[in-house]
This record gives C-alpha cells, structure tokens and sequence, in this order.
C-alpha cells in the first residue's frame, strides 16, 4: 500500500477522455470544475467542509510512473503518444476552495478547479472521494458533538469503518466536527487526533475477579482509570467493585480523576442508579462516560430523560455515518476558455431539475449580520463580481423563490480562498487542533433555527442577477432548440 501510486486512484474514463482529449488537440484547453453536493445529510440544516489537506497532498504528488504506463499500454486502447506525454504530467492549473471546518449548503462551490483539460478531467475521482467521505463525517461528527450538549464525544469507530483509510481519515474527520480525540492509535501518530482508550472486557475477564482486575488498572494506570462496570453485572458487581477500587488503590493518594464506563443495558436508567451510588459512596467527582450504538438521536434522548452522562464514546454509527451514508457530492464542468482567454459558461440540463448545473466560473459569498457576527445568506456569483455590502441586498429563497431576505446591516466575505495557482500551493495549510477550532467558531455563526436536528430552517443560498440571467439564457438556448 506505501507503494501506491493514487494519481492511478481514478475511474478508468477519466484516462479514456484523456486520451481523447488529446489525440483530439484538445488536452490544453482550459477548463472549470466545480464540486458541490446537492442534499444535507440526515435532513440536516448544514454540513461541514474536510478533507483539503489529502487534496493538497495529492495533487502535489501527481504524476504518471513507469509501471503506470505500462499498465496502461497493457490496456492496448491508450494513444502512444498520449503515454510519452504522461511520463512529465504534472498539475499546472489553479483551485479555489472553503477552508477545512466551514460549514457549507447544497448546490455552492465548494471546491473549483481551473486546468487543462486532461489535468482537470484525471482529478475527479480523488477529489470527490476525500470531499465526500470526509465531509460526511465531520457533517454527523458536528451533529453528533451538538447533541452532546458540551459533554466531551470520543470517536471509537474503527474496527467498524469501511477499511484502513475510513477509519483513519474518519477519526480526522470527526476531530474536525468537534470530537475531542479518538480510539485509533495511527490517527493519532499521522494526524495528531489525541488517541485514547481504556480497557475492553476481557481485561475484567482476564482475572480472577471483577475487583482484581480494576484495582490492577488502578495501580497500573492511577491517573487515569476508567472502569468498564458492565461485563458481569452493572449495579450488582460493577459499580460495587470500582467503588472499592477507586477507594482503596486511588482515594488515599489523592488522586480524583477517574471514571465508570456503561456500554450497554438501559443506559439512561444504569447512569442514574450508578451516579446515586458514587455519590452515597462519597465519589461525587468520579465521571461516568457511556458507549454502545451512540448517535446523535440516541444522545438526545439519553439527556432528555435526564442520564447522568458526564462523556461519550460515539463508534460504528459516526464512523460510517450509517443513517445517511452517502455525501453526495460532484463534480460538474462549469466553463470552458476560448484562445483568446474568454470564459464561456457551460451548463448541465436534466429532466430532474436538481440535476441542472449551475454554469460559469463563480464566487461564493457568505453575507454576516453587522450587529450579532450570524450568518444570514449565502450568494453565488460570477466570477468578476463584486457585492457592495453598503447598499441593501435582496436574497431569494431557492426552495421557494417568492420568499425574499431584505439584507441592510451586512458584511459580505468571500469563502472560496486560492488554494493552488498555475501548480504552485499558496495556501499555508493550518494545523488540524486549528482546523477544529475554526469549524466550531463557525458553526457558532450560524443561527439555532439551522442547527436543529429536525426541521430545520432552510438558510437562504442564491445566485446574483448576473448568474441566474447567464443561467437562464443558456436554459432558454435549450428549449429554442
């Protein structure tokens, strides 16, 4: 696998339209592909950005090796002189896209790629496959963290995950969302997500008693014990036993941090019996953290009812996203370049109006209130376009465009930042712990009517009257024919 070469990562028709592009005289042209997605996942209000940072590496590293081209002569349909011009491919073009953590809505670039057809064509697959699988993960790891109400959320997904990188890049993913660290050691050591764990059951059944073998722990690990209570009997034997543990192995050096683990049985009725028995046992510092089949929906409920729940331990049901598994996102050609450098705008039309595109090379902008710093629209425009945020602005609804937002106290800032130009990177990547923080600073800006779990209130994504009448006008072109 460190042998893999991930430029080959690519579905086989980008290198048979490559090949066609060239040997029509078309490799050169100049192209614009944006990535957006279409649906939030889970009838959420949002979702989160992630995965620019393996974009970057990637692109960075794409080239063509010579065990690359030979497959691909093997393949006996590839033009030999579009395989000697492989040998020195490299990325020459530019892309713009959102930081990492920024919370983005259906249909907006959140990514575009400017390059010669070949390069811009080769990219698609890549791109898409780190967008879309990160996304969805920070996107459920974000609703998930919200549920939990301020209560730490560690990600414990990876025997679950749909193989090595799903559950590597899945613990970033959910670090970016707002976990405060994970359960897989090697997230840790490549992307510095804080690994940690405590015991599985069969530590407890690995002794000859349940008490043996917490207060073992306790010696072995005296600052930081968490006891798994439930491998025999929670409220009988497991709760009982790291009472004692704690009281004769940590109480007497005057260690107070630790903590019981629930993973399974009724969790918000176990809580509440266990907490009762720290607290008469005079342990009202010892947290109790729970896991089992977590998600964001089950949180929710477990705090309604009033669980006694200081942490969580969130696994298979983050790591997949597995109540809506699929982010969604394309990547659709938007404009093309003449010889004389104009951009001419390119659309997709479908029966499925969903489907249609919206064409040309673009800008997103989010527009902030002045007074409270919230996000109050967002508006995609052309390229050259520039929002004058001293003059008021009225934004249609794109679900139901007889709604309209009149916007008067506004800042209009760009989300879209230069990520590569002409090959060179110009972006000074942050750290991941800054990545994280940036996306809860934005997620805060956004009102709690679109952070609701059910329902919740569309957020207003529309195009400027240059773009929809470009827009338009190519519409109409279609049905004239």
């Amino acid at each position: 696998m460190d042998n893999l070469n991930y430029t080959m990562l690519c579905d086989f028709y980008e290198l048979t339209m490559g090949n066609g592009y060239f040997a029509s005289g078309m490799h050169q042209k100049i192209c614009y592909f944006d990535v957006f997605f279409r649906q939030v996942p889970d009838g959420g209000g949002f979702a989160i950005a992630a995965g620019l940072e393996q974009i970057i590496d990637y692109v960075q590293n794409l080239h063509f090796d010579r065990k690359d081209i030979e497959y691909l002569r093997s393949k006996g349909i590839f033009d030999e002189q579009f395989l000697r011009w492989l040998k020195y491919f490299r990325f020459t073009g530019d892309i713009w896209a959102v930081p990492e953590g920024t919370p983005i809505f259906p249909y907006e670039p959140i990514l575009t790629v400017r390059a010669p057809a070949v390069e811009a064509q080769l990219m698609e697959t890549f791109l898409l496959l780190q967008l879309n699988h990160q996304s969805l993960i920070a996107t459920k790891a974000n609703r998930v963290v919200r549920a939990a109400q301020g209560r730490p959320v560690m990600e414990f997904g990876s025997r679950r995950a749909q193989g090595g990188d799903g559950a590597m890049l899945g613990a970033r993913a959910s670090y970016i969302g707002g976990c405060v660290g994970t359960a897989c050691t090697i997230s840790d050591q490549l992307y510095g997500v804080p690994a940690g764990g405590t015991m599985a059951h069969s530590w407890v059944q690995m002794f000859p008693s349940e008490l043996e073998a917490f207060k073992t722990y306790c010696r072995i690990y005296p600052n930081n014990a968490v006891l798994l209570v439930d491998t025999y009997n929670t409220l009988k034997s497991g709760v009982p036993n790291a009472i004692r543990a704690f009281k004769e192995e940590l109480v007497p050096k005057g260690i107070t941090n630790f903590a019981i683990r629930l993973d399974s049985g009724d969790i918000s009725y176990l809580s509440k019996k266990a907490r009762k028995m720290l607290d008469e046992a005079g342990l009202e510092n010892c947290r109790i953290s729970a896991s089992n089949a977590l998600d964001e929906r089950l949180i929710s409920d477990l705090l309604m009812q009033g669980a006694c729940i200081d942490s969580f331990g969130v696994g298979e049901r983050m790591i997949t996203a597995s109540s809506a598994p699929v982010f969604g996102g394309v990547y659709k050609l938007a404009a093309v370049e003449d010889q004389e450098g104009t951009i001419i705008p390119k659309i997709k039309i479908s029966e499925n109006t969903a489907k249609i595109t919206n064409p040309h090379f673009k800008k997103v902008y989010r527009l902030f209130d002045r007074e409270t710093g919230k996000a109050l629209a967002d508006q995609i425009c052309v390229w050259d376009e520039e929002i004058d945020d001293s003059q008021p602005l009225t934004i249609f609804d794109p679900l139901a465009v007889w709604k309209t937002k009149k916007l008067t106290n506004f800042v209009a800032r760009e989300l879209l930042k230069p990520i590569f130009k002409d090959g060179k990177l110009v972006y000074q990547k942050p750290s991941l712990t800054e990545i994280r923080s940036y996306c809860a600073s934005q997620v805060e800006l956004l009102w709690d009517e679109v952070k609701r779990f059910q329902n919740p209130h569309n957020y207003y994504v529309d195009l400027s009257e240059k773009l929809w009448l470009v827009k338009r006008e190519l519409l109409n072109s279609f049905r004239d024919e």
